[in-house]
C-alpha cells in the first residue's frame, strides 16, 4: 500500500462535492480553516451547482473530481459532504495520473465508494470530517485536531473505553471500510470489500435495525465476515432500536460474528458522531482489544510520508 506524502504550508487542497448538494456557508466556514493551517483552498469549479438532491449533473461532478486527481499541484482533495451520487460516476473516474501522482482524499459517508476505488489501486485514503464538521465543530474540535495531525504526517494512535459486547484479542491488519449501506450497494462490484488481512470497519446514519441486519447477513452469507482479521463496529448515529428485532443493534452484529474468533470491538468513535476519528483507509494497523480498553495503532510499516 502507497502512502501519499504528508501536506506542509503553501500545498494546495480542493474542495469539491461529487454526491449531495453543498451548504456555501459551510465550505466557506471549512475553507477559513484549512487556509489557517496553512493550505491553499481551490474551490471546484461546479462546487455550487444543484441538480436536484445532486450538487451539479453528473459530468460536472465528474469533472471537478477528476481534475483534482489529474492535477499535478493540487496535493489533497477535501469532499465538501457526502450525501449520495458518487456511485454514478465511480466507473468513469480515470486512476492514471493519480497512481503516478497520490493525494490523500478526505472524506466519509458517501465518499466510502471512492475509498473503495482507491483501495482497489493499492493507495490509503482518509476517511475522516468534511466541511460540515469543521464550520459547525471548529478547528479545536478533537476530530477536527486529528485530522490536522494526520494531513500533516503523524501516525495516528486512539485508546478508548471498551465496550460490553467486545470480544478481546490482537490482529494486525489493512483497515478498510466505512459507511455500511454504501458498502452493501458495492458488493459484487470490481469495488467489493477486500478481505485478505482485513480489519473491516462499519458505520451508518439514519437506517432501520431490521436494514442494518439485513445488510450485515449480506456481509456473512457472502463470506467476507469469515475471511476478514477484524472487526470495529463504530457509530449508528439516528438508527433506532428495534424491540421487534429482540435486540440492540450492537447485540445483533455480536450474534452474527459470534462463530468467529477474531478481536470486536463495539461503539467505536467513527462515522456520523461529532467523534469522528480519521482513519487511514489501507493503513497497517495494530489492533489490541483487552477487558479494560480498545487500542488501535497505525503502525509504521509502509508509511511513505515525506516530511
Amino acid at each position: 500500500m502507497f502512502y501519499p506524502n504528508a501536506l506542509k504550508p503553501g500545498d494546495r487542497i480542493s474542495i469539491i462535492a461529487p454526491s449531495g448538494v453543498v451548504d456555501p456557508e459551510y465550505v466557506e466556514k471549512a475553507r477559513t480553516i484549512l487556509e489557517r493551517w496553512g493550505l491553499k483552498v481551490v474551490l471546484g469549479e461546479h462546487l455550487f451547482k444543484e441538480y436536484g438532491r445532486f450538487a451539479g449533473t453528473e459530468q460536472e461532478r465528474l469533472y471537478d473530481l477528476q481534475n483534482s486527481l489529474d492535477s499535478a499541484d493540487i496535493r489533497a482533495v477535501f469532499f465538501a459532504r457526502g450525501g449520495y451520487g458518487v456511485v454514478g460516476i465511480l466507473d468513469r473516474i480515470s486512476l492514471d495520473k493519480f497512481k503516478q501522482n497520490p493525494k490523500w482524499l478526505i472524506g466519509y459517508s458517501d465518499i466510502t465508494a471512492v475509498h473503495s476505488l482507491i483501495s482497489g489501486a493499492g493507495i490509503c485514503s482518509l476517511h475522516a470530517p468534511m466541511s460540515a464538521h469543521l464550520a459547525e465543530e471548529g478547528e479545536s474540535d478533537k476530530a477536527s485536531v486529528l485530522l490536522r495531525q494526520v494531513i500533516f504526517g503523524e501516525k495516528p494512535e486512539y485508546q478508548i473505553e471498551s465496550f460490553p459486547l467486545n470480544r478481546t484479542g490482537s490482529c494486525s491488519g489493512y483497515i478498510r471500510g466505512g459507511n455500511l449501506s454504501v458498502l452493501a450497494g458495492l458488493r459484487g462490484t470490481p469495488y467489493d470489500i477486500q478481505t485478505e488481512n482485513t480489519i473491516l470497519f462499519i458505520e451508518d446514519i439514519n437506517e432501520q435495525a431490521y436494514h442494518i441486519d439485513r445488510m450485515m447477513y449480506n456481509l456473512k452469507l457472502g463470506g467476507i465476515l469469515e475471511k476478514i482479521s477484524g472487526l470495529i463496529v463504530g457509530r449508528f448515529s439516528d438508527c433506532k432500536d428495534d424491540p421487534l428485532m429482540n435486540r440492540t443493534i450492537y447485540e445483533s452484529i455480536f450474534q452474527l460474528v459470534e462463530e468467529y474468533d477474531y478481536p470486536v470491538c463495539f461503539d467505536f468513535p467513527v462515522g456520523h458522531t461529532k467523534e469522528n476519528y480519521p482513519i487511514i483507509e489501507n493503513g497497517m494497523v495494530l489492533l489490541n482489544i483487552s477487558n479494560a480498553n480498545v487500542n488501535l495503532k497505525f503502525t509504521s510499516e509502509n508509511y511513505e510520508f515525506e516530511l
